[in-house]
Formats: C-alpha cells, sequence, structure tokens
C-alpha cells in the first residue's frame, strides 16, 4: 500500500525540505541509508533508518544542526513495528525525485 506524506521541520535538509510531500511504501523491508517514515508519541517523523538494533532502528536526521530536530539521538531506537514504511519518491514539488532501489 502506498501513502502519502507531507514534510515538516528541516531535520531532512538537503535530501528534503519542509513542504516536499512524499510516497511511502507500506509495510516495505528497510535497509540502513534507507528514508523512513515512523509513529512517534508526538505523530510522524522522516528520517534516515541508520541501522538495525535489538531494540529497533536507529534513525537519524540528515540535518544534525536543525533547531529541534528529534531522532534516535533524543529517544533510542524506534522499535520496528512502528516503522511505518519507506519513502519511494518526492512527488512535490517537481520535479520527481525517486528514492527506491532494485532489490
Amino acid at each position: 500500500m502506498i501513502t502519502a506524506v507531507r514534510v515538516t521541520g528541516d531535520s531532512m535538509i538537503p535530501a528534503l525540505r519542509p513542504g516536499d510531500w512524499l510516497l511511502v511504501r507500506r509495510g516495505a523491508a528497510i535497509r540502513p541509508g534507507d528514508v523512513v517514515v515512523a509513529r512517534r508519541p508526538h505523530g510522524l517523523i522522516v528520517k534516515r533508518a541508520f541501522r538495525l538494533t535489538d531494540e529497533g532502528w536507529w534513525v537519524e536526521s540528515d540535518n544534525q544542526r536543525a533547531p529541534g530536530r528529534q531522532d534516535s539521538w533524543n529517544f533510542g531506537a524506534v522499535p520496528a513495528d512502528d516503522v511505518v514504511g519507506r519513502v519511494v519518491a518526492r512527488y512535490w514539488p517537481w520535479p520527481l525525485r525517486l528514492f527506491w532501489r532494485a532489490r
């Protein structure tokens, strides 16, 4: 299943910017380096999957200097069940930027 998610905040600059719209493949297999969407108590976050630990996925912001960024450095690993899916494309603004890899 594919769903759409809007980026908020500066934590994923330069790869993604506030206002970008993403297509997310729910339940997709995740590998280190993938951009993912995960559930947190305050809502959804868009981060880069860094590594899989016993506790879940360690996710990080691309822009570590972003004010107010929230990633695994703040809250630890995200349980695998809380990773919604893998970002496969940015569809707005144009031009389209794809994130998928041949698997």
